[in-house]
């Protein structure tokens, strides 16, 4: 009887050996699936952080192409603007330059008439004919200047009636017979451009005797 239960007693606590080993086993086992899983997590992790560094880099690398890019269109753009200047500022002195390059050109003629004029006077002791030529070139050059760049003279011949817009007195003197004022005597011829006074007549003027 006491030998049966001690050997009730052996089988017991082999049992519970068993379970207690099969517990631990399992135990283990889980705890290395654990880890799996954790060092699985962690490199799932890892690679998500190196895919996102990855990313992040090739955004960086995208920024620094695209500020390099603003960069060069930036001095582009700058030395376009400094080469637009230039010319402007070239085109600005050519025309100032040149300005008068037209009228120089219409006036050669006139001036070629004048030389030989002078030529002729040498050659020549007609002095009504003389005068004549440089007449004929007096008025060629006022042609020129009329119909080309709008230069007109001021009537201020004697007996003219005086206008303040156009003319300038030198002087007034009292005359018999007139109604208004007129002139005198003209000093100096004034003239027009295009319609604007571009100097006066200087004149004497003459005004009604009271």
């Amino acid at each position: 009887m006491r030998k049966n239960k001690k050997n009730k007693n052996k089988g017991t606590k082999a049992m519970a050996e068993e379970k207690k080993e099969e517990k631990e086993v399992k135990e283990e086992v889980e705890t290395k699936e654990d880890l799996a899983v954790d060092e699985e997590k962690e490199k799932e992790e890892e690679d998500t952080t190196l895919s996102e560094i990855d990313e992040l880099n090739n955004h960086v690398k995208e920024l620094e192409e695209t500020i390099l890019k603003m960069k060069e269109d930036e001095l582009r753009r700058a030395a376009d603007t400094e080469n637009y200047k230039k010319r402007l500022r070239s085109e600005k002195e050519n025309a100032v330059k040149f300005a008068n390059e037209s009228l120089i050109s219409d006036l050669l003629e006139p001036l070629d008439n004048f030389s030989r004029a002078i030529d002729a006077s040498e050659k020549t002791d007609d002095i009504e004919a003389l005068k004549k030529g440089v007449v004929m070139v007096k008025d060629h050059l006022f042609q020129v200047l009329k119909q080309n760049w709008g230069l007109e003279m001021i009537n201020s011949k004697v007996g003219t009636p005086y206008d303040p817009n156009t003319m300038e007195a030198y002087g007034v003197q009292e005359k018999e017979g007139i109604k208004e004022e007129e002139v005198a005597a003209e000093c100096a011829t004034g003239w027009l451009l295009h319609g604007k006074v571009l100097r006066t007549a200087k004149v004497f003027v003459a005004k009604p005797k009271k």
